[in-house]
Protein backbone atom coordinates (compact mmCIF):
# COMPACT_ATOMS: atom_id res chain seq x y z
CA UNK A 1 0.00 0.00 0.00
CA UNK A 2 1.29 3.41 -0.84
CA UNK A 3 1.76 5.76 1.74
CA UNK A 4 1.21 9.43 1.69
CA UNK A 5 4.06 10.09 4.82
CA UNK A 6 5.99 7.75 7.81
CA UNK A 7 3.55 9.52 10.09
CA UNK A 8 0.47 11.75 10.06
CA UNK A 9 0.04 14.07 13.18
CA UNK A 10 -3.58 14.77 13.90
CA UNK A 11 -3.78 18.24 15.74
CA UNK A 12 -2.21 21.39 15.06
CA UNK A 13 -1.79 23.26 18.33
CA UNK A 14 1.21 23.55 20.35
CA UNK A 15 1.59 20.23 20.89
CA UNK A 16 0.95 18.60 17.58
CA UNK A 17 2.82 21.17 15.60
CA UNK A 18 6.23 21.08 17.98
CA UNK A 19 5.52 16.88 17.27
CA UNK A 20 5.38 17.44 13.39
CA UNK A 21 8.96 19.80 13.58
CA UNK A 22 10.67 17.03 15.99
CA UNK A 23 9.63 14.36 13.79
CA UNK A 24 10.60 15.78 10.60
CA UNK A 25 13.96 16.52 12.22
CA UNK A 26 14.36 13.40 12.84
CA UNK A 27 13.96 12.04 9.10
CA UNK A 28 10.52 11.31 9.34
CA UNK A 29 8.31 12.48 6.22
CA UNK A 30 4.82 13.91 8.23
CA UNK A 31 1.27 15.27 7.33
CA UNK A 32 -0.36 17.82 9.69
CA UNK A 33 -4.07 17.46 9.65
CA UNK A 34 -5.98 20.25 11.78
CA UNK A 35 -9.40 21.60 11.99
CA UNK A 36 -7.95 25.05 12.60
CA UNK A 37 -7.16 27.28 9.19
CA UNK A 38 -3.47 28.54 9.65
CA UNK A 39 -4.36 31.81 8.96
CA UNK A 40 -6.86 31.53 12.16
CA UNK A 41 -4.02 30.10 14.22
CA UNK A 42 -1.65 33.47 13.75
CA UNK A 43 -3.79 36.28 14.31
CA UNK A 44 -2.35 38.69 17.58
CA UNK A 45 -5.46 38.08 19.35
CA UNK A 46 -6.24 34.11 18.89
CA UNK A 47 -4.51 33.11 21.75
CA UNK A 48 -3.61 35.91 24.50
CA UNK A 49 -2.26 33.52 26.97
CA UNK A 50 1.27 32.59 27.96
CA UNK A 51 3.57 28.97 28.07
CA UNK A 52 6.41 28.37 31.17
CA UNK A 53 9.15 25.98 28.96
CA UNK A 54 11.44 24.46 31.27
CA UNK A 55 15.37 24.90 30.45
CA UNK A 56 15.39 21.44 29.71
CA UNK A 57 12.73 21.93 27.15
CA UNK A 58 14.41 24.87 25.71
CA UNK A 59 17.04 22.32 24.30
CA UNK A 60 14.46 20.69 21.90
CA UNK A 61 13.68 24.47 20.81
CA UNK A 62 17.37 24.84 20.02
CA UNK A 63 18.02 22.21 18.79
CA UNK A 64 14.87 22.03 16.05
CA UNK A 65 16.16 25.86 14.91
CA UNK A 66 13.06 27.73 16.55
CA UNK A 67 15.31 29.30 19.53
CA UNK A 68 16.43 32.09 17.58
CA UNK A 69 13.16 33.26 16.73
CA UNK A 70 11.77 32.68 20.25
CA UNK A 71 14.60 33.98 22.57
CA UNK A 72 14.05 37.94 21.74
CA UNK A 73 10.41 37.17 23.08
CA UNK A 74 11.15 35.12 25.96
CA UNK A 75 11.14 36.27 29.68
CA UNK A 76 13.58 34.04 31.50
CA UNK A 77 13.26 33.10 35.09
CA UNK A 78 15.98 33.76 36.87
CA UNK A 79 14.63 33.00 40.54
CA UNK A 80 11.85 31.32 41.65
CA UNK A 81 10.25 32.31 45.26
CA UNK A 82 7.43 30.03 46.58
CA UNK A 83 5.61 31.25 49.86
CA UNK A 84 2.77 30.25 51.81
CA UNK A 85 -0.28 32.05 53.70
CA UNK A 86 -2.71 34.44 53.54
CA UNK A 87 -3.44 37.46 50.92
CA UNK A 88 -4.38 39.72 54.60
CA UNK A 89 -0.90 38.03 56.10
CA UNK A 90 1.39 38.33 53.82
CA UNK A 91 1.55 42.17 53.76
CA UNK A 92 1.19 42.64 57.28
CA UNK A 93 4.49 44.90 58.77
CA UNK A 94 6.26 42.96 60.64
CA UNK A 95 4.92 39.66 59.47
CA UNK A 96 7.11 36.60 58.04
CA UNK A 97 6.12 34.49 55.89
CA UNK A 98 5.61 31.15 57.77
CA UNK A 99 6.67 28.76 54.57
CA UNK A 100 9.69 30.25 52.29
CA UNK A 101 11.76 28.48 49.42
CA UNK A 102 14.07 30.28 46.55
CA UNK A 103 15.32 28.56 43.60
CA UNK A 104 18.14 30.61 42.12
CA UNK A 105 18.99 29.68 38.94
CA UNK A 106 22.96 30.47 39.30
CA UNK A 107 23.21 27.17 41.39
CA UNK A 108 22.06 25.01 38.42
CA UNK A 109 25.60 23.24 36.79
CA UNK A 110 24.07 24.87 33.37
CA UNK A 111 24.00 28.69 33.34
CA UNK A 112 20.87 28.95 32.39
CA UNK A 113 17.28 30.61 33.32
CA UNK A 114 15.31 27.83 35.08
CA UNK A 115 12.98 28.71 32.17
CA UNK A 116 11.08 31.19 30.55
CA UNK A 117 7.83 32.81 29.59
CA UNK A 118 6.92 32.75 26.17
CA UNK A 119 3.65 34.37 25.15
CA UNK A 120 0.96 31.55 23.06
CA UNK A 121 0.83 33.79 19.87
CA UNK A 122 4.86 34.00 19.51
CA UNK A 123 4.97 30.20 20.17
CA UNK A 124 2.26 29.42 17.43
CA UNK A 125 3.96 31.56 14.98
CA UNK A 126 7.32 30.57 15.16
CA UNK A 127 6.05 27.30 14.39
CA UNK A 128 4.05 28.16 11.40
CA UNK A 129 6.75 29.98 9.68
CA UNK A 130 8.42 26.28 10.32
CA UNK A 131 6.02 24.61 9.42
CA UNK A 132 5.59 26.30 5.87
CA UNK A 133 9.37 26.03 5.27
CA UNK A 134 10.03 22.45 5.98
CA UNK A 135 9.92 20.07 3.07
CA UNK A 136 9.00 17.32 5.26
CA UNK A 137 5.60 18.26 6.36
CA UNK A 138 2.53 18.76 4.36
CA UNK A 139 0.00 20.81 6.31
CA UNK A 140 -3.62 19.72 5.61
CA UNK A 141 -6.64 22.30 7.38
CA UNK A 142 -9.04 22.75 7.43
CA UNK A 143 -9.26 19.42 8.11
CA UNK A 144 -11.46 17.00 10.24
CA UNK A 145 -10.70 12.86 10.43
CA UNK A 146 -13.34 10.76 10.38
CA UNK A 147 -12.91 6.59 11.32
CA UNK A 148 -9.46 5.49 10.90
CA UNK A 149 -8.82 2.10 10.01
CA UNK A 150 -5.63 -0.31 11.05
CA UNK A 151 -4.07 -2.60 9.44
CA UNK A 152 -1.01 -4.98 9.72
CA UNK A 153 1.11 -2.47 7.52
CA UNK A 154 -0.55 0.84 7.59
CA UNK A 155 -3.34 3.06 9.37
CA UNK A 156 -5.59 4.78 6.99
CA UNK A 157 -7.26 8.35 7.89
CA UNK A 158 -10.32 10.03 6.22
CA UNK A 159 -10.66 13.30 6.00
CA UNK A 160 -13.87 15.31 5.42
CA UNK A 161 -11.99 16.78 2.43
CA UNK A 162 -12.53 13.58 0.94
CA UNK A 163 -9.02 12.88 0.89
CA UNK A 164 -8.02 9.76 2.42
CA UNK A 165 -4.24 9.97 3.98
CA UNK A 166 -2.10 6.13 4.73
CA UNK A 167 0.99 5.77 6.89
CA UNK A 168 2.72 3.53 9.33
CA UNK A 169 1.63 5.63 12.59
CA UNK A 170 -0.93 8.20 13.69
CA UNK A 171 0.36 10.91 16.58
CA UNK A 172 -3.10 12.22 18.45
CA UNK A 173 -2.13 15.53 19.71
CA UNK A 174 -5.76 16.00 19.43
CA UNK A 175 -6.24 18.21 22.84
CA UNK A 176 -7.67 16.96 25.96
CA UNK A 177 -10.87 15.42 24.77
CA UNK A 178 -8.81 13.76 21.60
CA UNK A 179 -11.54 12.05 20.29
CA UNK A 180 -8.92 9.95 18.46
CA UNK A 181 -8.19 8.15 21.87
CA UNK A 182 -12.16 8.16 22.48
CA UNK A 183 -12.13 6.26 19.46
CA UNK A 184 -9.41 3.72 19.81
CA UNK A 185 -11.08 2.83 23.56
CA UNK A 186 -8.51 4.09 25.61
CA UNK A 187 -9.54 4.92 29.18
CA UNK A 188 -8.37 7.54 31.74
CA UNK A 189 -8.41 8.68 35.20
CA UNK A 190 -9.97 11.74 35.82
CA UNK A 191 -11.68 14.39 37.80
CA UNK A 192 -12.70 18.24 38.14
CA UNK A 193 -11.02 20.14 40.65
CA UNK A 194 -13.38 22.63 42.50
CA UNK A 195 -11.53 25.52 40.95
CA UNK A 196 -10.81 27.79 37.79
CA UNK A 197 -7.97 29.41 36.76
CA UNK A 198 -7.40 33.08 35.46
CA UNK A 199 -4.96 33.99 33.17
CA UNK A 200 -4.04 37.50 31.96
CA UNK A 201 -1.23 39.92 31.18
CA UNK A 202 -0.33 42.34 33.99
CA UNK A 203 1.96 45.63 33.35
CA UNK A 204 3.45 46.82 36.52
CA UNK A 205 5.87 50.03 37.19
CA UNK A 206 8.91 48.49 38.44
CA UNK A 207 11.11 45.49 36.90
CA UNK A 208 10.36 42.22 38.00
CA UNK A 209 13.84 41.52 37.54
CA UNK A 210 13.30 37.57 36.17
CA UNK A 211 11.57 36.27 39.60
CA UNK A 212 8.38 33.98 39.56
CA UNK A 213 6.55 34.37 42.45
CA UNK A 214 4.25 31.68 44.03
CA UNK A 215 2.05 32.26 46.65
CA UNK A 216 -0.20 29.45 47.98
CA UNK A 217 -3.34 30.96 49.19
CA UNK A 218 -6.42 29.18 50.46
CA UNK A 219 -7.97 29.10 47.51
CA UNK A 220 -5.20 27.97 45.93
CA UNK A 221 -1.83 28.88 44.02
CA UNK A 222 -1.26 32.40 42.85
CA UNK A 223 1.56 32.75 40.47
CA UNK A 224 3.12 35.74 39.15
CA UNK A 225 5.45 35.00 35.61
CA UNK A 226 7.98 36.93 34.41
CA UNK A 227 7.63 38.38 30.66
CA UNK A 228 9.53 40.52 28.27
CA UNK A 229 9.79 44.15 29.81
CA UNK A 230 7.80 45.16 33.21
CA UNK A 231 4.97 42.71 31.98
CA UNK A 232 3.70 39.32 34.08
CA UNK A 233 1.81 36.50 33.29
CA UNK A 234 -0.96 36.18 35.62
CA UNK A 235 -1.86 32.71 36.84
CA UNK A 236 -5.00 32.72 39.52
CA UNK A 237 -6.22 29.51 40.89
CA UNK A 238 -9.52 30.75 42.43
CA UNK A 239 -12.51 28.37 44.09
CA UNK A 240 -14.86 27.49 41.02
CA UNK A 241 -17.99 29.32 43.08
CA UNK A 242 -16.03 32.88 43.23
CA UNK A 243 -14.14 32.72 40.35
CA UNK A 244 -17.32 34.38 38.43
CA UNK A 245 -17.42 37.15 40.50
CA UNK A 246 -14.42 38.36 39.94
CA UNK A 247 -13.93 37.94 36.12
CA UNK A 248 -17.60 40.17 36.01
CA UNK A 249 -15.71 43.09 37.60
CA UNK A 250 -14.64 46.16 35.87
CA UNK A 251 -11.03 46.38 35.12
CA UNK A 252 -10.40 48.96 37.94
CA UNK A 253 -11.75 46.53 40.74
CA UNK A 254 -10.20 43.61 38.85
CA UNK A 255 -6.74 45.00 38.97
CA UNK A 256 -7.27 46.39 43.02
CA UNK A 257 -7.93 42.47 43.69
CA UNK A 258 -4.61 41.27 41.77
CA UNK A 259 -2.67 43.97 44.13
CA UNK A 260 -4.14 42.33 47.20
CA UNK A 261 -2.29 39.20 46.09
CA UNK A 262 0.53 41.21 44.12
CA UNK A 263 1.44 42.97 47.08
CA UNK A 264 3.21 46.49 46.61
CA UNK A 265 6.78 45.39 45.47
CA UNK A 266 5.76 45.86 41.63
CA UNK A 267 4.75 48.99 41.96
CA UNK A 268 1.41 50.28 40.14
CA UNK A 269 -0.71 47.49 38.09
CA UNK A 270 -2.42 47.67 35.01
CA UNK A 271 -3.84 45.05 32.60
CA UNK A 272 -2.83 44.18 29.22
CA UNK A 273 -4.94 42.42 27.43
CA UNK A 274 -7.95 40.53 27.91
CA UNK A 275 -8.92 37.83 30.44
CA UNK A 276 -8.86 34.50 30.30
CA UNK A 277 -10.47 31.49 32.34
CA UNK A 278 -10.68 27.92 32.28
CA UNK A 279 -11.92 24.81 34.84
CA UNK A 280 -9.41 23.30 36.37
CA UNK A 281 -9.42 19.06 35.38
CA UNK A 282 -6.99 16.29 36.00
CA UNK A 283 -6.75 13.47 33.53
CA UNK A 284 -4.11 10.80 32.41
CA UNK A 285 -4.80 8.41 30.08
CA UNK A 286 -3.96 4.68 31.34
CA UNK A 287 -1.82 4.14 28.53
CA UNK A 288 -0.28 5.98 25.82
CA UNK A 289 -0.92 4.36 22.48
CA UNK A 290 -3.45 2.01 20.35
CA UNK A 291 -2.82 0.02 17.15
CA UNK A 292 -0.70 2.02 15.12
CA UNK A 293 -1.63 5.14 17.38
CA UNK A 294 0.32 7.15 19.88
CA UNK A 295 -0.93 10.15 22.77
CA UNK A 296 0.93 13.04 23.13
CA UNK A 297 0.66 15.90 25.23
CA UNK A 298 -3.00 17.03 26.47
CA UNK A 299 -4.04 13.60 24.62
CA UNK A 300 -2.24 11.93 27.02
CA UNK A 301 -2.50 13.40 30.09
CA UNK A 302 -3.67 17.38 31.78
CA UNK A 303 -2.51 18.06 34.92
CA UNK A 304 -3.13 21.21 37.40
CA UNK A 305 -1.04 24.13 36.72
CA UNK A 306 0.10 24.80 39.99
CA UNK A 307 3.81 23.71 38.78
CA UNK A 308 3.50 24.92 35.49
CA UNK A 309 4.78 21.70 33.51
CA UNK A 310 1.68 20.68 31.60
CA UNK A 311 3.32 22.02 28.29
CA UNK A 312 6.68 20.10 29.21
CA UNK A 313 5.29 16.87 29.55
CA UNK A 314 4.15 16.84 26.28
CA UNK A 315 7.50 18.07 25.26
CA UNK A 316 8.93 15.08 26.57
CA UNK A 317 6.52 12.99 25.33
CA UNK A 318 7.30 14.24 21.68
CA UNK A 319 11.26 13.86 22.37
CA UNK A 320 10.72 10.58 23.72
CA UNK A 321 8.66 9.30 20.55
CA UNK A 322 11.29 10.45 18.75
CA UNK A 323 13.99 8.33 20.14
CA UNK A 324 11.75 5.26 20.43
CA UNK A 325 10.74 5.91 16.70
CA UNK A 326 14.19 6.45 15.13
CA UNK A 327 15.91 3.47 17.05
CA UNK A 328 13.28 1.54 15.25
CA UNK A 329 13.55 2.80 12.09
CA UNK A 330 17.39 2.24 11.98
CA UNK A 331 16.68 -1.65 12.72
CA UNK A 332 14.75 -2.19 9.84
CA UNK A 333 11.74 -2.19 12.32
CA UNK A 334 8.07 -1.23 11.58
CA UNK A 335 7.81 2.61 13.44
CA UNK A 336 4.13 1.58 13.91
CA UNK A 337 4.05 -1.69 15.31
CA UNK A 338 2.99 -2.47 18.73
CA UNK A 339 6.24 -3.33 20.35
CA UNK A 340 7.82 0.69 19.57
CA UNK A 341 4.66 1.93 20.70
CA UNK A 342 4.67 -0.48 24.18
CA UNK A 343 8.44 1.29 24.27
CA UNK A 344 7.06 4.82 24.17
CA UNK A 345 4.30 3.62 26.89
CA UNK A 346 6.92 2.13 29.31
CA UNK A 347 9.02 5.42 28.73
CA UNK A 348 6.66 8.30 29.28
CA UNK A 349 3.93 6.50 31.65
CA UNK A 350 5.18 6.45 34.89
CA UNK A 351 7.24 10.38 34.46
CA UNK A 352 4.06 11.51 33.62
CA UNK A 353 2.01 9.83 36.36
CA UNK A 354 4.25 10.78 38.87
CA UNK A 355 4.22 14.16 38.08
CA UNK A 356 0.53 14.13 38.08
CA UNK A 357 -0.25 12.92 41.02
CA UNK A 358 2.49 14.32 42.55
CA UNK A 359 1.28 18.30 41.34
CA UNK A 360 -2.71 16.75 42.61
CA UNK A 361 -1.79 16.43 45.91
CA UNK A 362 0.52 19.88 46.20
CA UNK A 363 -2.90 21.06 45.34
CA UNK A 364 -4.59 19.21 47.91
CA UNK A 365 -2.49 20.06 50.57
CA UNK A 366 -1.54 24.33 49.99
CA UNK A 367 -5.14 25.26 48.60
CA UNK A 368 -7.27 24.98 52.17
CA UNK A 369 -6.58 27.41 55.29
CA UNK A 370 -6.52 23.96 57.60
CA UNK A 371 -4.35 25.16 60.77
CA UNK A 372 -2.42 21.52 61.13
CA UNK A 373 -2.05 21.46 57.12
CA UNK A 374 -0.63 24.74 57.25
CA UNK A 375 1.79 23.98 60.10
CA UNK A 376 3.17 20.48 57.80
CA UNK A 377 3.56 22.20 54.67
CA UNK A 378 5.25 25.44 56.22
CA UNK A 379 7.85 23.04 57.83
CA UNK A 380 8.58 21.19 54.52
CA UNK A 381 8.90 24.16 52.31
CA UNK A 382 11.36 25.40 55.12
CA UNK A 383 13.22 21.91 55.75
CA UNK A 384 13.63 21.54 51.36
CA UNK A 385 14.91 25.39 51.30
CA UNK A 386 17.48 24.81 53.82
CA UNK A 387 18.41 21.18 52.47
CA UNK A 388 20.83 21.87 48.98
CA UNK A 389 20.74 18.63 47.37
CA UNK A 390 16.87 18.91 48.17
CA UNK A 391 16.50 22.27 46.38
CA UNK A 392 18.62 21.42 44.22
CA UNK A 393 16.28 18.19 42.90
CA UNK A 394 13.25 20.34 42.96
CA UNK A 395 14.96 22.96 40.80
CA UNK A 396 15.68 20.03 38.13
CA UNK A 397 12.31 18.98 38.21
CA UNK A 398 11.11 22.70 37.49
CA UNK A 399 13.15 22.51 35.01
CA UNK A 400 11.90 19.35 33.58
CA UNK A 401 15.15 18.21 33.50
CA UNK A 402 15.34 14.59 35.67
CA UNK A 403 14.50 11.17 34.62
CA UNK A 404 15.82 9.96 31.77
CA UNK A 405 15.67 12.42 28.83
CA UNK A 406 15.33 11.95 25.38
CA UNK A 407 18.10 13.07 23.32
CA UNK A 408 16.77 15.93 21.88
CA UNK A 409 16.42 17.47 25.36
CA UNK A 410 19.66 16.50 26.70
CA UNK A 411 22.20 18.87 27.46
Amino acid sequence: MEKNADIIVAGGGLGGSLAALALAHQGFTVCLVDAAPPAQKTLPDFDGRTTALAYASTRLFRRLGLWHALAPEAGPIRDILVTDGRPADRFRKGHQASGFLHFDSTELAENTPLGWIVENRRLRQVMHDALEASDAIRVIAPAMIGAVETGPAAVTVPLDTGETLTASLLVAADGRRSPLRERAGIRTLGWSYPQTGIVCTVAHEKDHLGIAQEFFLPSGPFAILPMTGRRSSLVWTEKADRAGSFLALGDEDFTAEIAKRFGPYLGALSLDGPRWSYPLAFHLATKFYGERMALVGDAAHGIHPIAGQGYNLGVKDIAALCDVLAEHRGAGLDIGHGSALAQYDRWRQFDSASLAFGTDVLNRLFSNDNPALRLARSTGIGLVNRIDPLRNFFMKQAGADLGTLPSLMQP
